[in-house]
């Protein structure tokens, strides 16, 4: 049997009105859009029409410092998709869930309904929360650290799948005649307790179209590279630069080895922003638009945010140099290095520093023609740094509009990304098999409730 050729993956990354911070000041943007579902439903109808494999979600439960510089993302991003999967057909639906600030059982239940209701669509992208002004919104006194943070998601997620997996595929039955609606010997009580979750389980809710929901992990943070090789199908990371983004995938990749897992069926996603003109000097003149119009005072809180420092009394045209987190630790520890090395690398300005990170916060930025953009994706996935991208379009609708008609038909052409949705499901989008069901021996549900 003659094995199918590897096929480029791409998400795309909807952040309202674009990822760029200066996105909602072009004379094209409609400020409305941010919370009008219509926006939302254009744009998901723009990359079904390009056969991206899903749209992806972030979620920030707290309100940022600097709101008044750039729209926030104000919509709750699981009720979004949900919304989302009546007017899509085939397209994935990614939505982000903290495992800081919710409960398994919860999480669970909530997106095993989504994969129902979109019959077999559903992601849930993992994260664990870096944003400390969160705690208060929850009811915490204090942020847990890092390492308590990803100790926490490791037994949030072996909970979730466990109750995913509390139903067997065959359990609803339906026998009119008999009187019996399900096989009782097929659902089972998980009866988990540990050290941050006692569950009893089972479910209520019976096994989805894909089995489980695609779980989807963003982080590049030691813990973060490790709970992905334990249990993430796909990987969302920041990687700018081409030789930091092969470590990072033959690293991740090694891992999921080590968990006794396929790497094959591990995918990585590194994000990409893209400024695509006729020319390279048109892109160029595009992107300037954008960096023209940031506000340098929304730019400096972000970059306090991610290195603790704060640049706002250096002068904005003097040279700054972000030292590495063994001189001063970083609130986000991938991210602070990210910055650290391109200001160790490249002689740049406060200013310049601002502009630079202004589309993709440390994500990998091409700028150039259609078939540039394309020759850099497929550089990347051709040389074991990328198996397809998370897209971050710098402005929403437009910037995804043109990756759709401009940029996929060549990547088709070179025969690297599909023609049309071959599967149904999310999983077979991203050619990940159907999970069976496993666990550890457990009462069926009706012997423990009898006892």
């Amino acid at each position: 049997m003659t094995q199918k050729p590897r096929q480029i993956h791409l998400n795309a990354f909807l952040r309202n009105v674009g990822q760029h911070e200066a996105a909602w000041r072009l004379p094209e943007t409609s400020v409305a859009a941010v919370t009008d579902i219509e926006h939302y439903r254009n744009l998901a109808r723009i990359a079904e029409r390009g056969k991206l494999d899903a749209i992806f979600f972030a979620d920030h439960p707290v309100l940022k410092d600097r709101s008044q510089d750039r729209p926030w993302d104000s919509l709750d991003p699981f009720t979004l998709v949900t919304a989302l999967s009546g007017v899509t057909t085939r397209i994935g639906l990614v939505a982000t869930a903290s495992t800081t600030y919710n409960d398994p059982y919860g999480v669970a239940r909530r997106y095993a309904t989504l994969d129902h209701v979109s019959q077999g669509r559903a992601g849930w992208n993992v994260v664990t929360t870096a944003n400390a002004e969160a705690a208060a919104n929850f009811g915490f006194e204090h942020h847990p650290d890092p390492d308590a943070r990803y100790a926490r998601a490791a037994e949030f997620l072996d909970v979730t799948l466990a109750l995913w997996d509390s139903w067997e595929d065959n359990a609803i039955i339906g026998d009119k005649e008999g009187g019996v609606f399900v096989d009782p010997d097929a659902i089972r009580r998980i009866d988990h307790t540990g050290k941050h979750f006692n569950v009893a389980g089972p479910l209520e809710i019976p096994r989805s179209p894909q089995g489980r929901p695609v779980i989807f992990q963003a982080g590049s943070s030691e813990p973060g590279k490790d709970l992905a090789a334990r249990y993430a199908e796909a990987i969302f990371t920041a990687q700018p630069i081409i030789e930091d983004a092969q470590a990072f995938y033959a690293d991740v990749k090694n891992r999921v080895k080590t968990y006794g897992r396929d790497p094959g069926r591990v995918l990585i996603l590194p994000g990409l922003s893209f400024f695509i003109g006729g020319s390279e000097e048109e892109a160029q003149t595009l992107r300037n638009t954008f960096e023209d119009l940031t506000l340098p005072t929304y730019g400096l809180a972000q970059l306090a945010r991610v290195t603790g420092i704060d640049y706002s009394v250096h002068e904005l045209d003097s040279l700054v140099k972000v030292p590495a987190r063994a001189e001063l630790e970083g609130n986000l520890k991938s991210r602070h290095d990210l910055v650290h090395r391109l200001t160790a690398t490249e002689d740049l300005t406060l200013r310049q520093l601002l502009r630079r990170l202004s589309a993709g916060r440390g994500h990998r930025i091409a700028t150039g023609t259609p078939e540039q953009v394309a020759a850099t994706i497929i550089e990347w996935f051709e040389n074991g740094a990328a198996d397809g991208f998370n897209l971050i379009p710098p402005a929403l609708p437009t910037s995804l509009a043109t990756f759709v008609d401009q940029v996929i038909p060549i990547l088709r052409s070179r025969g690297l990304f599909r023609e049309d949705y071959e599967g149904t499901t999310l999983r077979e989008h991203l050619g990940l098999d159907r999970p069976k069901v496993t666990r550890a021996t457990r009462s069926p549900f009706h012997a423990a409730a009898a006892e």
